[in-house]
């Protein structure tokens, strides 16, 4: 047998910088824990030319060849992103015989299905923790910790950029706009924060936690997506003085049978263990009919974070490798459920509108709910803007069709000015 295991990475940006560190500093106690040292042999780079500050020499090339083509290299570490070339790196370096440890929630994501068939061709491991939540593990946990469990419910705050947004909105009463500005000022935010503020990238993680919470089919194209762009100051204040925040969550749920999945901006109660989490920290929370309830938390990205967790992947699959136990938990995905429409999800909703200010508009609107049987919980009219009134209601559970349908017929009224706010309510 060889002395050590040897790794090759594909990427050296942010994350893989990282993981270079940790593999160096912490280089003793791994190789106690797997039975042989870990050695980073070569890496993947754009510019072979480009100064580096990395704890240890390491080579470096701008061909791929000489990593999947290299018989020592064992494992094979992907942080480039992005869905190509990345995902055709793996599946090359899987049908060589190498194990893969990836940090890409977007391929894996959309395309789990095709990797995962090709590490049990191989018999090799596919280890993914890195991909959602940063260094906080859940992955593992949901695979083999609470395996044991029919999961009913997983929840989560997984984008620290919008949670930092929503916390600034909240603590300091400041606009989206602003917050904006200052996430992309401290490096929170990308220069195009669409993938972040849409939610689109909280929703590639919930479609990989749908996966393996339901063991099922779960793809980034099943989520239903809305994200924080249309939140406001005045949604904020309104929340905390009716008891709540407002976070970006991802919701997967099981519902007679289907699954539900979707990333919005929700009223969460004040007294939720998710409603504690802010700036930009993560947490994921799990119901299960054996555990309970579980909450998992910490810090969802950066460079020592992510690296942490790309790392215990990498020792997973070491210690498989020194065993000879490779390729023990590939896809759990054996089950195919169907996912529940966005339209027969329900929920209480708080809805924002600026009316008439007149005789009798209370009635209509009351009446344009009536009629879709949507009932109303609270109704709050509290200042005037620009002449007209402004409405909040919170209504009680209720279909999401119903509530479409009744925003439509009073987007038609003369006495409704505009429809400012949509938000669902999380249920106590």
């Amino acid at each position: 047998m060889k002395d050590c295991i040897q790794v090759g990475m594909l990427g050296l940006g942010t994350v893989g910088t990282g993981v270079a560190k940790v593999l160096c500093q912490n280089g003793a106690s791994i190789a106690h824990k797997v039975g042989k040292p870990i050695v980073l042999k070569t890496v993947l780079v754009r510019d072979v030319h480009k100064e580096r500050s990395l704890p240890q020499p390491v080579q470096v090339t701008d061909k791929v060849e000489d990593i999947l083509n290299d018989p020592e290299i064992d494992i094979v570490i992907e942080v480039m992103g992005g869905e190509e070339p990345a995902k055709d790196y793996m599946l090359r370096a899987m049908k060589a015989g190498k194990h893969v440890v990836t940090a890409n929630k977007d391929v894996v994501a959309q395309h789990g299905k095709e990797l995962f068939a090709a590490a049990e061709e191989a018999q090799v491991d596919f280890l993914f923790e890195a991909s959602v939540g940063g260094g906080i593990p859940i992955i593992r946990p949901l695979k083999q910790c609470l395996a044991g469990n029919h999961i009913y419910e997983v929840m989560g705050i997984v984008n620290g950029t919008t949670n930092y947004m929503l916390t600034k909105m909240t603590q300091e009463g400041l606009d989206f706009a602003d917050v904006l500005a200052e996430a992309q000022a401290k490096g929170y935010a990308e220069a195009d924060p669409t993938a972040d503020v849409g939610g689109l990238d909280a929703a590639r993680k919930l479609a990989i936690l749908a996966s393996i919470a339901f063991n099922a089919r779960v793809t980034f194209d099943d989520v239903y997506v809305e994200g924080i762009t249309n939140i406001s100051s005045e949604d904020i204040a309104y929340a905390s003085e009716l008891g709540y925040v407002i976070k970006l969550l991802a919701i997967a749920r099981e519902e007679e049978g289907r699954i539900s999945v979707r990333v919005h901006p929700t009223f969460l109660p004040s007294s939720h263990p998710l409603a504690n989490v802010n700036d930009v920290y993560n947490a994921v929370f799990v119901r299960g009919d054996a555990v309970g309830e579980a909450m998992f938390y910490g810090r969802g990205a950066g460079e020592m974070p992510t690296a942490s967790a790309v790392v215990g992947d990498v020792i997973d699959a070491a210690r498989n490798l020194y065993r000879g136990a490779s390729g023990r938990i590939l896809c759990t995905c054996f089950e195919d459920r169907p996912i529940q429409p966005i339209s027969e999800t329900k929920a209480p909703y708080f809805i924002r509108l600026l009316v008439q200010d007149q005789p009798g508009v209370l009635a209509a609107i009351a009446g344009a709910f009536g009629a879709q049987q949507v009932s109303l919980n609270s109704v709050i009219q509290k200042r005037k803007i620009n002449g007209c009134a402004e409405l909040a209601v919170i209504t009680y559970e209720v279909p999401d069709s119903c509530v479409q349908l009744a925003l439509s017929t009073m987007r038609g009224m003369s006495v409704v000015s505009e429809v400012r706010s949509v938000i669902r309510v999380a249920m106590d």
